[in-house]
């Protein structure tokens, strides 16, 4: 949306940038590249405060007082920053006691510069092509650069700094002391201003505000209740006719002006809201017209979770706000049928990115009607079953909070996938990030102290070395096996990187050093390390019978002890490995024993554990269960992200499963096609039947079993490109392909294994009619070098009727003739013959004697005397 602000200030007179080839200034890109410069905050840097200006009426100095020229320079800058919607308005470098260590440190790495970019110009930076880790970086000179071009006074924004600043150079000196000093972290770092939530708020109420009603002025609770139930009812059929709206004037007639992807991006789920409402809406009138409203708790309760689809509407609703910006910018034709559309559906008071943001206001407003509802409710019954519903609604906000805020989240985990090289683990595995920093390693095989940087989630510690603007994955540890020790002995005060604890192995095998800037840091991540061992072993798991564990849930759950909702996107609970039983962290000791005793459990354990030699050894025999794929699948919809990647599915395609329960809507396993590992719906296969193989004896290429030996005594008088298909004596199960080139006789090995076809490990084949085929269209020599073929003739098809075929690659020629006795070529230019070979005339024209030919695929000019001429065997010519 348009950024908003006052005049601008006088601009520099300097020159301005040069343009790079893709439009953003120069100083831009390097506003983004700060990242890649190792500098200490104490490098901070500003600019030239005597640098001329252009001239600007400016107030007495005796009326002026503290005026914004005067300001020192980094207020300058927060104050721009904030206008620019990149710092909130409340930061804390707003504060009366605020110094210049708070504008350092929220500007401490790229983060909030990348994200400055894009509010200027959208989608100006990739951020998969930066690396957001923290790098204290030379930010406040290139946000004065920036604050000047004419991107960001476009915007109506004030660049600074306006005039001689306040000579504040010694205030940069010890930044570096003040930040590792600072202890308050109370806001994030990263926070946003989302001023588009009270934009979209204002709209929402535009919209649904009703006319005036004289009310009396004495009212009674019955009085304010049927307000509360009116209120109700007229503000659901507005923002269904909203969401209708959207649908009818915006959806149906874009379709045929935008991409399907980009609809999909900038409407996401409308379409299922508007279906959901239309039913919510008729249950809602029915109930307040016939039963006086005490079944009006009912019906949220029921829709409660059908108003999950706004968990991923409200997540996306950002971002589709954006690819409309980006869509409307890119065409003329899309602006217009937007202001049509606009002009039909509301007579221009709002357009299609106002509209979009309703949906997210509704569905948090719902438990404050409710809430006002239950207040003027008198009768008891009435009012207790009012508050369940008031629970559902707060219960669906918390949860579409928490979707949205699991889909920030990983956002994040892959920024640290992608940043980090050599990690093979799907980090969403492994839970949400906890903290991340630099810090120093001891480990037991290398007893020195090493510069890393860790990042830690909820299940694993990833140490990694920092190379650039990446990172090196150096150690993995997975804390199921490990638990933390403070060791405080060797600390000394105000001495850096002596606050540390261990990180001990619990089998032994194992431990690290931990070391540390400061004594609160060593604080902070102590506590998360502590937060993290108390996910993977929380209190009362095993309470009841139970056995809990963290685990993400593919379909909607609701804890069995509260019955509220377990909320966001992967790793939203627990559950039990042994009932199934889902439950909330902080209700596993409430929830009811588990329906799988322990003592059966435990002789369940017992049998196992006797029959587990034996059923390994029956795993071994019988192999991997394998599915064949009956519908195929490309990646969407995604597995949950904590599950792993993806496995494509082709039609007809095998499948070895590695992991599947019955229960389960997705289960893992190894394309046999392919060889890649991965997750697909169930869904998408069936078990696979192992037919008969078919009677190969009907094909020409086909000779059955058969040693090499007797391969070759039949192929060695026939023409090149002549080739048989046997089954090998030495194993039934194997095939071989033999075929005559250049006069020799070659021998390919058919490879066989699960239930694939190949000749080579690049391409694999249902079958082996399948694989002939193939190579009939196809040369050879993208498996062999040196075999420049296809297969051209089945062994079976008479010689006579495979010589009448035209020549390979379309060439045309007008005869044959037949050679009367042997020649040997002497270079490549010519052919080698048998006495008796056929060849094809493609031309006369040459030296004396030497006409142009081909045979057996190879075409030369050595054709002379040695050749009878076939006048017969012109009718076969092509025209």
């Amino acid at each position: 949306m348009p950024l908003e602000g006052g005049a601008p200030f006088p601009c520099s007179s300097s020159p301005a940038p040069p343009q790079p080839p893709h439009g953003l200034p120069c100083s831009v890109v390097w506003c983004c590249q700060l990242q890649k410069r190792k500098l200490s905050l104490s490098g901070i840097g500003f600019p030239d405060t005597r640098r001329r200006r252009r001239q600007q009426k400016q107030p007495a100095a005796g009326q002026r007082g503290r005026s914004v020229g005067e300001m020192e320079l980094w207020k300058q800058c927060a104050s721009w920053l904030i206008q620019c919607r990149v710092l909130p308005p409340n930061h804390r470098v707003t504060w009366p006691s605020a110094q210049v260590c708070e504008l350092a440190q929220a500007l401490r790495d790229g983060v909030l510069l990348c994200q400055l970019l894009n509010n200027l110009m959208p989608h100006a930076v990739n951020l998969r092509e930066i690396n957001l880790r923290p790098q204290m970086s030379q930010v406040i000179e290139t946000l004065s650069i920036l604050s000047w071009t004419q991107i960001a006074q476009s915007k109506g924004i004030m660049p600074f700094p306006t005039e001689d600043s306040v000579a504040d150079n010694d205030i940069y000196g010890d930044l570096s002391d003040q930040i590792d000093d600072t202890v308050e972290e109370d806001d994030d770092l990263y926070d946003c201003v989302e001023n588009e939530e009270a934009e979209g708020d204002e709209i929402y109420e535009d919209l649904m505000r009703s006319e005036p009603v004289v009310m009396p002025q004495k009212m009674t609770e019955l009085d304010k209740r049927n307000c509360c139930l009116q209120e109700i009812r007229q503000t659901e059929e507005k923002y269904t006719d909203t969401l209708e709206s959207i649908y009818q004037h915006f959806m149906k007639p874009l379709q045929r002006f935008l991409k399907p992807e980009d609809m999909e991006n900038i409407f996401i789920n409308i379409e299922d809201l508007v279906k959901v409402h239309r039913f919510f809406l008729d249950d809602l009138k029915n109930v307040l017209s016939f039963s006086n409203a005490q079944n009006l708790y009912q019906v949220f309760i029921k829709y409660k979770e059908r108003f999950l689809l706004y968990g991923r509407y409200c997540s996306q609703v950002e971002a589709a706000s954006r690819c409309l910006d980006q869509v409307a910018g890119a065409s003329m034709d899309v602006r217009m049928k937007l202001e049509e559309c606009s002009q039909r559906a509301n007579n221009g008071r709002f357009t299609l990115r106002d509209l979009l943001m309703v949906p997210m206001q509704r569905v948090l407003k719902y438990h404050l009607l409710l809430q006002e509802l239950v207040k003027h409710t008198v009768e008891p019954t009435e009012k207790e079953n009012l508050r369940l519903a008031l629970d559902a609604m707060r219960d669906l906000a918390q949860c579409v909070n928490e979707i949205k805020r699991d889909n920030e989240t990983l956002k994040q985990i892959t920024n640290f996938q992608l940043s980090i090289e050599k990690l093979s683990q799907s980090l969403a595995q492994y839970g949400r990030p906890k903290i991340d920093g630099e810090l120093k390693v001891i480990s037991s095989e290398k007893r020195s102290k090493m510069d890393r940087y860790a990042f830690l989630l909820d299940q694993a510690l990833l140490i990694c070395k920092r190379k650039g603007d990446s990172y090196e994955m150096r150690d993995f540890i997975d804390l199921h096996t490990y638990q933390i020790r403070d060791d405080s002995l060797g600390e000394k005060d105000k001495k850096k990187w002596t606050y540390m604890f261990h990180l001990i192995c619990s089998y032994g095998t194992q431990a690290y050093e931990l070391f540390f800037k400061t004594r609160e840091l060593k604080k902070k991540w102590m506590e998360q390390f502590e937060m993290s061992i108390s996910n993977i072993y929380p209190e009362n798991a095993t309470s009841n019978g139970h056995d809990f564990h963290m685990h993400s849930f593919e379909e909607n759950a609701s804890c069995k002890s509260c019955q509220m909702l377990l909320r966001g996107t992967f790793y939203q609970g627990y559950r039990c490995s042994r009932c199934k039983a889902p439950a909330h962290k902080e209700c596993l000791g409430r929830v009811s024993p588990c329906g799988k005793s322990s003592s059966d459990y435990g002789s369940t354990l017992k049998k196992n554990k006797s029959n587990r030699h034996m059923q390994e050894r029956k795993k071994n025999d019988l192999g991997l269960p394998k599915m064949e794929v009956c519908q195929e699948y490309y990646g969407l919809p995604p597995p949950p992200v904590a599950f792993g990647p993806s496995l494509r599915l082709s039609m007809g395609d095998i499948v070895e499963l590695t992991k599947a329960e019955v229960e389960q809507l997705w289960w893992e396993g190894r394309n046999t096609s392919t060889n890649e590992i991965g997750w697909f719906p169930c869904q998408k296969v069936k078990p696979y039947v192992c037919n008969p193989p078919p009677d190969f004896s009907v094909y020409l290429w086909y000779a059955g079993p058969m040693e090499r030996a007797e391969a070759e005594q039949i192929l060695t008088n026939r023409s090149d490109g002549t080739f048989l298909v046997r089954q090998r004596v030495k194993d039934a199960a194997e095939f071989a392909i033999s075929i005559k080139f250049n006069v020799e006789i070659k021998h390919i090995k058919i490879l066989t294994s699960e239930g694939l076809y190949r000749i080579t490990e690049k391409k694999a084949f249902k079958g082996l009619i399948e694989l002939v085929e193939f190579y009939q269209q196809n040369s050879l020599k993208d498996c062999f070098k040196t075999l420049d073929t296809t297969l051209q003739f089945p062994f079976k098809e008479p010689e006579q009727r495979a010589i009448s075929r035209p020549p390979a690659g379309g060439l045309k020629y007008f005869g044959s003739a037949k050679a009367r006795y042997d020649f040997c070529a002497r270079d490549r230019t010519e052919l080698t013959l048998k006495e008796g070979d056929i060849i094809k005339i493609l031309s006369k024209k040459g030296q004396q004697g030497w006409w142009k030919g081909e045979i057996y695929g190879r075409v030369s000019a050595p054709l002379s005397g040695s050749l009878n001429y076939n006048p017969l065997m012109q009718q076969n010519r092509p025209d």
